[in-house]
């Protein structure tokens, strides 16, 4: 009597093993949405601010890369659990359980600073282009520009987001400049753990700047929005409000994914601004105002190879990051207004949410004819992130702690807790922003 009991334990053990192998096998295929919006992260006009960091403080500014990443992570990690849990986008979200009059102001400032940023990004790629290929800039400008836009129309998101997986891959392209330029690693390390902070004008203007870049507002809108796409692409999918015993491969999922997105991000963004630090700053090349000007600077410097290096990182990094700059202000505005919403239907059926994304991708060429200043478009740019992110992090974390929207999904009390330190440290960083501006 005892052997078939024994049997059956010991084909229990077995078997676990091997369900807890589907699972991850299971868990690590839809790893995706918190990977592509770290990789997007570092869009051309992010690389600029961390090659003018690097530039003007060597790796004076290393530090901010370690300090951002849990703030970043709590924020994308409670907007993506946020998204998964109740089936619906950010947007949605707060027009559902906060005042009407709350979500537009936030959707048009969301769209406001991603169609400049779109405009800033297509002019840093086609001047990347220029540097590497030659031809006119303006004829880059309007071809990514196509490019982009035929993508996102007519891939259904299920191929999409495997194209957009890919092409984070380009950012390895910084850790090969590392490569060829001479750096000093020891006091990179020691630069990055032990913060040198001297309190002046430059150096608060440069830590608004990287906490602009590194903690946007539609970047939480995108990974959202993202989960609700997984969803949507998954008919055994449900909102885990509806299918409560799925919570724990999906938080687990969300975190590996979330987590991982944003140390390549934050990673990535380190090689950059130790690379120029260890060239351009070194050289005495401390005024970069834009990403092909980096590539352009550090060709003497580091050689063809790295300069056209840089430069390759700045359009591939472009390719990936317009579509999620122009996506997420299509998802803002179509959830506002309660349009169908999804980059796996076709634009015949979706014409509102396409419109948003084709007129984005017109408006970012058009900043390109009129000769507009790309460092003066990301300072603006900077400004309207900076004072949307710390009243929409207030509402992002009061959502995902709330049972009842989240049902029990809630983000943890920790995410809630770096949350609203993420809430007073960009909140300062707005009043930091604003003094240096009046000084």
């Amino acid at each position: 009597m005892k052997r078939p009991d024994g049997v059956g334990a010991r084909k229990r053990r077995m078997a676990r093993p091997a369900s807890a192998r589907r699972s991850w096998r299971k868990i690590l295929r839809r790893v995706g949405p918190g990977i592509v919006t770290g990789a997007s992260d570092d869009d051309p006009s992010g690389i600029g601010t961390y090659s003018q960091v690097g530039a003007q403080f060597g790796f004076g500014m290393l530090w901010t890369m370690l300090f951002t990443l849990p703030l970043m992570s709590s924020v994308q990690e409670a907007s993506a659990l946020i998204g998964r849990a109740t089936g619906h986008g950010l947007a949605t979200n707060i027009r559902k359980y906060h005042p009407g009059w709350l979500v537009y102001p936030l959707v048009v400032a969301l769209v406001v600073a991603n169609f400049i940023n779109i405009g800033a990004d297509l002019g840093a790629m086609g001047a990347g282009m220029t540097l590497v290929v030659g031809g006119p800039a303006i004829i880059w400008v309007m071809l990514f520009g196509v490019v982009c836009v035929l993508a996102e129309l007519f891939i259904p998101y299920h191929r999409y987001s495997s194209v957009l997986k890919w092409l984070t891959l380009s950012l390895l392209a910084y850790v090969g400049t590392v490569l060829v330029v001479h750096l000093d690693w020891r006091s990179a390390i020691i630069s990055t753990f032990v913060p040198r902070i001297s309190f002046n004008k430059d150096t608060l203007i440069a830590i608004v700047a990287v906490l602009g870049t590194t903690i946007s507002p539609y970047l939480f809108f995108w990974q959202a929005s993202q989960e609700v796409e997984e969803i949507t692409v998954d008919p055994a999918s449900q909102p885990l409000v509806d299918d409560p015993p799925e919570a724990i491969n999906e938080v687990l999922r969300i975190k590996l994914d979330t987590y991982g997105g944003m140390f390549a991000s934050n990673l990535i963004a380190w090689f950059i601004i130790a690379s120029t630090g260890a060239t351009l700053f070194v050289a005495g090349v401390h005024d970069i105002d834009s990403a092909n000007k980096a590539a352009e600077a550090l060709t003497p410097i580091a050689g063809r190879f790295g300069g056209a290096l840089f430069a390759l990182g700045i359009i591939a990094t472009g390719l990936l990051a317009i579509p999620v700059l122009a996506g997420s202000a299509a998802f803002g505005v179509a959830e506002s207004f309660r349009w169908r919403a999804s980059l796996e239907e076709p634009p015949k059926r979706e014409h509102g949410f396409y419109g948003v994304i084709i007129v984005g991708v017109l408006i970012g060429i058009f900043i390109n004819f009129i000769g507009v200043n790309p460092i003066h478009a990301l300072i603006w740019t900077a400004v309207i992130n900076a004072v949307v992110a710390p009243p929409l992090i207030a509402i992002v974390m009061l959502m995902a702690g709330s049972k009842r929207v989240m049902g029990e999904t809630r983000a943890g009390i920790g995410v809630r807790i770096i949350g609203w330190i993420t809430v007073a440290v960009m909140s300062l960083a707005v009043v930091g922003m604003f003094w240096s501006f009046a000084s």
